[in-house]
């Protein structure tokens, strides 16, 4: 299941991050980088003051590329009692050499690679770290500019990084300037963390103090297992591709319907031998019955997004030609259903560049029992690269 890791800057914060139902203490100073690496001291403190209640990470700071500074730092966070040390790898020459340096420390303690989706990842260091006995490797934003995550690498892409890392072994974890609505994009991936700090934090910004009614708001959009006693009002059937039952609906509260119109996406797509090898223009319309969970909607754990249709198409077209559009819709349809909220939905896909009209289907399909298995957006082959596709046929811009 995915984990919540809270980034907090010291004791205090930590105590507000476990209230919340963080599952993992993650130690860093916003106000110094991406990475910016809090005092020994502040670590041993905190260390203490979770005392094992949920395992604690911690930065080794925006360092250079150097292995006896990579090394030196690491070893000096490891001995602070830590169960994880995070450690960047900024784009250079010398990043698998830093990497090799720390496969001792390695041996001891659970290292996790930090690569940056605004800087050009390297994704061949995936395997020299799995080679190097890392524990996992996740992807993170160095400059903290407002631009998130999936502002950098398109949702149809992530499947890639995170089956790369699977495929060597690797633990996953995804962050950078996560928000509340990137949740349910994100999780039909099933990272083994989702990292934040903006998110806590008061108005959003990530040098602010953390709230615990901000984490408790992420925590209620993560489903995982609860330590004894913390309360939780979290509604399951809210989360997209995650199989949890919906059990029983109010039929009062009735249905909303969530749509997207007039998506166009290239796709390969065809039959025919001259539609093979290039993309054409495909236009989606897509609307889902969705069951509702409250009379009054407040914030992202109310809701189904419409984000997840489109990413799911995305995800679904970066996989390769597909030949006839009637699987297309139906694999549509198939994701959609996913969601145990969703009861019904109407699929409608219109090539638009075969004469002076569009062609197409259109479907609808209702669910057919709760306990229906349908396609995986992560379910696709991993790719060679985050970027591959982009600017390539068949890609999905």
């Amino acid at each position: 299941m995915t984990k919540m890791l809270a980034s907090v800057n010291g004791g205090e914060e930590a105590e507000i991050a476990l209230s919340g139902g963080a599952d993992i203490i993650d130690l860093k100073d916003p106000t110094a980088g991406a990475l910016g690496a809090v005092a020994t001291d502040v670590i041993r403190q905190t260390v203490k003051v979770v005392a094992g209640r949920q395992p604690v990470s911690a930065v080794a700071g925006d360092l250079p590329m150097q292995p006896d500074v990579i090394v030196a730092k690491a070893e000096e966070i490891a001995a602070t009692g830590v169960d994880y040390v995070k450690v960047g790898f900024f784009p250079s020459d010398d990043a698998a050499a830093c990497a090799d340096a720390l496969a001792p420390l390695a041996g001891r303690t659970k290292l996790i690679g930090v690569l940056f989706a605004d800087l050009e990842p390297d994704l061949g260091l995936l395997p020299v770290l799995a080679r190097r006995g890392f524990h996992g490797a996740m992807l993170d934003t160095a400059k903290k500019d407002g631009r998130r995550l999936l502002n950098h690498i398109p949702p149809e892409h992530l499947p890639s990084f995170v089956e790369r890392c699977r495929s060597h072994g690797l633990a996953v974890g995804l962050a950078g300037s996560l928000e509340a609505p990137d949740i349910p994009r994100l999780l039909p991936l099933a990272p083994d963390f989702l990292g934040f700090r903006g998110a806590l934090c008061d108005q959003s910004r990530r040098t602010n103090r953390i709230e615990l009614e901000a984490v408790r708001q992420i925590r209620e959009l993560i489903p995982d297992t609860r330590p004894t006693g913390l309360a939780s009002s979290v509604d399951y059937r809210l989360l997209a591709a995650r199989g949890y039952s919906p059990g029983a609906a109010d039929p009062a509260l009735g249905t909303d319907k969530i749509f997207v119109r007039d998506f166009v996406v290239p796709v390969q797509i065809g039959a025919y031998s001259f539609e093979h090898g290039h993309t054409q223009k495909v236009r989606f319309d897509v609307v889902a019955d969705v069951l509702r969970v409250t009379h009054a909607p407040e914030d992202m754990r109310h809701v189904f997004s419409y984000d997840i249709i489109m990413d799911g198409i995305r995800t679904i077209v970066a996989r390769g030609h597909v030949q006839l559009s009637e699987a297309l819709a139906e694999q549509v349809a198939a994701l959609v259903l996913e969601d145990p909220r969703v009861m019904q939905v109407k699929v409608r896909v219109e090539k638009l560049e075969l004469g002076p009209g569009g062609v197409g289907v259109e479907i609808e399909r209702k669910r057919a029992s709760e306990h229906a298995h349908a396609l995986r957006p992560h379910g696709m082959a991993p790719a060679e690269s985050l970027f591959s596709g982009r600017g390539q046929k068949g890609s999905s811009s």
